[in-house]
C-alpha cells in the first residue's frame, strides 16, 4: 500500500487536457493493490469529509483484497480538512471546481497505469458519495453510493449514468427520502441500480470506528452517525457483488 503523488511529476498519467493547470498541485493518493500481476479491475475512492484517514485507507484495503486496484484520491491534499473541505464542497454543489479535476486526474492515472483490465468503478462515502453520483456518467464502468447527497437536479446530473449500488441509512436525519428519491430517478431515466436504505443505520455506518473531533462524538452518537457492523457487512457484500458483475472479467 503506497502513497503516491499524483499532482507532480511523479505521476504516471497525463492531466486531463481541459483542465491542465488547475488541480491541487499536491494532489496525493493512497494506492491500495491486490495481490498478484494483474491486469485488476480499478477503483476510484472518494473519502467522507473528515478526509482521507485511517478508516479511508481501510475501506480501500478491503477493495484491494477483493481483487481491485484502487486509488483513494486525498480531496484535502492542499491544506488538510480545515482548509479546504469548503471549497470542495461548494464544488460538489456546483458540480464544478478543482475537486472535480483532482478527481479526472486520479480517474486517469488509474486509466494510463497499465494494471487495468480496462473497467473501472468510482465509490464514495458521504461526501465521496455525492461525487461519486455526479462521476457516474463520467467514464465510469459501475458506481457505489454510500449515504451520499443527490445532486441538486439529479435528472440531469444522472443522465447516461453506470449502473449504480446505494446503501442508506434508514435512520439517517441527514439524508431522508434521499433513497426512495434517488431509486425513483434512476427508474426514470432507465440506469441500471440497486438501492437499499438500512433499517436502524445512520450516516456513516459504513464505518469500523468513530471518527471526527473526540469533543463531537457524544453529538454523532445522539444523531445517529456510527458505525452499524451487521449492516455494514451487507452494504460491503453489496458493493463487491455489484463491482464484480460489472468490473471483472
Amino acid at each position: 500500500m503506497t502513497i503516491i503523488d499524483l499532482g507532480g511529476a511523479g505521476s504516471n498519467a497525463a492531466t486531463p487536457a481541459d483542465t491542465a493547470g488547475t488541480g491541487s498541485p499536491n494532489l496525493r493518493g493512497y494506492l491500495a493493490e491486490p495481490a498478484g500481476q494483474g491486469p485488476f479491475p480499478a477503483v476510484l475512492m472518494i473519502h467522507e469529509a473528515f478526509g482521507l484517514n485511517d478508516i479511508s485507507r481501510r475501506q480501500a484495503d478491503r477493495l484491494a483484497a477483493a481483487g481491485y486496484l484502487t486509488l483513494a484520491v486525498d480531496l484535502f491534499s492542499d491544506g488538510g480538512m480545515r482548509r479546504c473541505i469548503v471549497s470542495t464542497m461548494r464544488a460538489m454543489a456546483s458540480g464544478s471546481g478543482r475537486a472535480f479535476t483532482d478527481l479526472a486526474i486520479a480517474q486517469a492515472w488509474l486509466e494510463n497505469s497499465g494494471r487495468t483490465n480496462g473497467k473501472i468503478g468510482v465509490i464514495g462515502f458521504c461526501m465521496g458519495g455525492g461525487f461519486a453520483l455526479l462521476l457516474a456518467n463520467k467514464g465510469f464502468d459501475a458506481a457505489a453510493v454510500n449515504y451520499g447527497r443527490l445532486p441538486k437536479d439529479p435528472e440531469e446530473a444522472l443522465a447516461g449514468a453506470c449502473p449504480i449500488v446505494g446503501n442508506f441509512g434508514k435512520a439517517d436525519r441527514t439524508l431522508a427520502g434521499a433513497a426512495a428519491e434517488l431509486e425513483a430517478v434512476l427508474d426514470t431515466l432507465g440506469v441500471e441500480h440497486d438501492i437499499k436504505e438500512f433499517n436502524g443505520a445512520g450516516h456513516a455506518f459504513m464505518n469500523d470506528a468513530e471518527e471526527g473531533p473526540r469533543i463531537l462524538r457524544p453529538l454523532f452518537r445522539v444523531m445517529g452517525i456510527k458505525p452499524d457492523p451487521e449492516a455494514a457487512a451487507e452494504a460491503w457484500q453489496r458493493i463487491e457483488d455489484h463491482f464484480a458483475r460489472h468490473l471483472k472479467d
